[in-house]
């Protein structure tokens, strides 16, 4: 039932002032689930890993969220621009809350992968459909604008808070709260959806609507392969079961783009990526994913493994990192309509990303609380510049059939590029951890003592030091010594990893030269439908 008015037209909003108020601060609750999640789950991460053993599956808590959420986000980003987002919002909300209760039950490292991997579905969802639902909401760029910067508040309260209500949490009241936490806001945010959302469809069809089933199996296979790829092949090397994945992947992908080009109603339409904007944005994506989630993850390990600080102490350190992904997005939203080159802010902002990936590196056990704040300030005020912008930025390129699959697959493709950061860096940090290691053991005569220091859970957990001290010093050893250089290695291994982020964080500013300059006047007057 096609519902609408002029006036709400007229003010680049399809509801009134009141209506469109509470359906923002449902968007922004969802957003904020989500958003907690990522920052809050980091902290806490070298704490789980001591207590549930099993440091190999490190990288895999955050990856098989990753995984399943790349893979969902595009599919339901374009089943949202058919049936209208709300029902997929919904339903995201029941499947994320009930994933984080049984991540918060889990009693071992591979329970925690599957549960995250079901969250990571929930998730998917949710930034399939939800980013794009307020741009049902507001049409016109300049007013979506306006009303963004609620959002941006949203995702920042919730990142601000995460590392430090995580570091919060497991000192206090243990991990498994930084997951329970989900479930009143999740409770919040499905009443705010359920009441205030409305249901919009911007594309009619005549007939009985096909689900493009073979589509979503496609991207399934050839993302899910090719995860499985990066994260396997580091380790195992040039295997017939990697060139296996590898040909999966590929020959999936080529299956797609053929299957989607004669499909009456394809799930990821491959003509936008012959528009300039959108694949330059695209391929933006997924290099500030890669930047991103290579710092949100593997920067508590370092400050706390590497630098010996408290959860506590980390997730301080943390906060500004997040904190200022709100402040600059908020002042992106003021001025960027207003400045001749709006492209220019994600080149300061790709500018910013770089410096702070190179303050990291150069950070060590002796360097300075300012300097390690100016770097954490610096990266979050440049993904601040960066995040928003991308989507904005894509939502003006794309056409209204193709704005939700276009949201989310720059959100997916986004998480593709963490999913490749994470896997890389933990990659390196298993292999060069356990080189360094293994050397320092050897060199005091104490390579009995490998399989205690295998995993870092011994740089966290000060029980366990405490008695592993005891042990090597009753049999001669500098036990405080080892751990040191234990430190170091691991050190090592993160700072190479977050090299790697910055070369992928010039690659951006190289990439933001491809991006046709972007201009902000009124969309096309195109009448959504609200179904009742």
């Amino acid at each position: 039932m096609a519902l609408h008015t002029d006036a709400a037209h007229s003010s680049g909003q399809v509801l009134p002032f009141r209506e469109s108020l509470l359906a923002t601060l449902g968007i922004c609750f969802v957003i904020m689930l989500v958003a907690l999640d990522q920052t809050i789950v980091g902290t806490a991460l070298p704490t789980i890993v001591a207590e549930l053993k099993g440091f190999e599956l490190y990288a895999w808590v955050a990856t098989a969220y990753l995984l399943t959420s790349v893979i969902t986000v595009p599919i339901f980003g374009r089943l949202g621009d058919y049936f209208g987002r709300k029902p997929f919002v919904i339903a995201s909300i029941v499947v994320f809350v009930g994933a984080s209760a049984l991540c918060g039950m889990a009693d071992s490292m591979l329970f925690l992968v599957l549960a995250r991997g079901l969250q990571g579905i929930g998730g998917g969802m949710l930034v399939g459909t939800c980013f794009a639902s307020i741009a049902d909401l507001f049409p016109d760029p300049r007013v979506r604008l306006r009303w963004q910067i609620i959002l941006s508040a949203s995702f920042g309260i919730a990142t601000a808070v995460g590392p430090s209500l995580g570091g919060f949490l497991t000192q206090g009241l243990g991990w498994r709260w930084v997951f329970y936490c989900n479930l009143p806001i999740g409770v919040v945010s499905l009443f705010f959806v359920w009441r205030f959302v409305p249901h919009i469809r911007h594309i009619q069809h005549e007939g009985k609507m096909r689900l493009d089933w073979p589509g979503a199996l496609l991207i399934s296979l050839s993302l899910g392969s090719l995860q499985l790829l990066v994260e396997m092949l580091p380790k195992r090397g040039i295997t017939v079961g990697m060139l296996g994945l590898l040909a999966l992947s590929a020959a999936s992908f080529y299956a797609l783009w053929k299957w989607e080009q004669k499909a009456a109603q394809p799930i990821l339409p491959f003509e936008m990526m012959r528009d300039r904007a959108l694949s330059s944005l695209f391929v933006l994506s997924v290099l500030a994913g890669f930047a991103m989630f290579s710092l949100l993850m593997y920067a508590p390990l370092l400050f706390q493994g590497g630098f010996g600080m408290s959860p506590r102490e980390a997730g301080l350190l943390i906060t500004p990192l997040v904190a200022c992904i709100t402040v600059a997005s908020i002042v992106n939203g003021r001025i960027i309509t207003r400045i001749p080159n709006p492209n220019m802010m994600m080149t300061v902002g790709f500018v910013l990303i770089s410096a702070a990936c190179l303050g990291v590196v150069l950070c060590d056990r002796g360097t300075g609380g300012g300097f390690m704040l100016a770097t954490m300030l610096a990266g979050g005020f440049g993904l601040g510049l960066v995040l928003p912008n991308l989507t904005v930025f894509a939502q003006q390129a794309a056409s209204r059939q193709h704005l939700g699959i276009a949201t989310a697959l720059l959100q997916s493709l986004r998480m593709i590029g963490g999913m490749l950061g994470t896997a890389i860096t933990g990659t390196l940090v298993s292999q060069m951890y356990g080189a360094g290691v293994q050397k320092a053991l050897e060199g005091d005569h104490a390579a009995q003592w490998l399989k205690d220091f295998s995993d870092p859970e011994v740089l966290v957990n000060h029980d366990i030091q405490s008695v592993l001290l005891a042990q090597l010093m009753q049999a001669g050893h500098n036990g405080s010594a080892l751990l040191d250089a234990a430190r170091d290695a691991l050190v090592g291994a993160i700072h190479m990893g977050i090299a790697i982020a910055i070369v992928a964080a010039l690659g951006g500013l190289w990439m933001v030269r491809r991006v046709p300059p972007i201009k902000f006047g009124n969309d096309a007057k195109v009448e959504p439908v609200m179904s009742e």
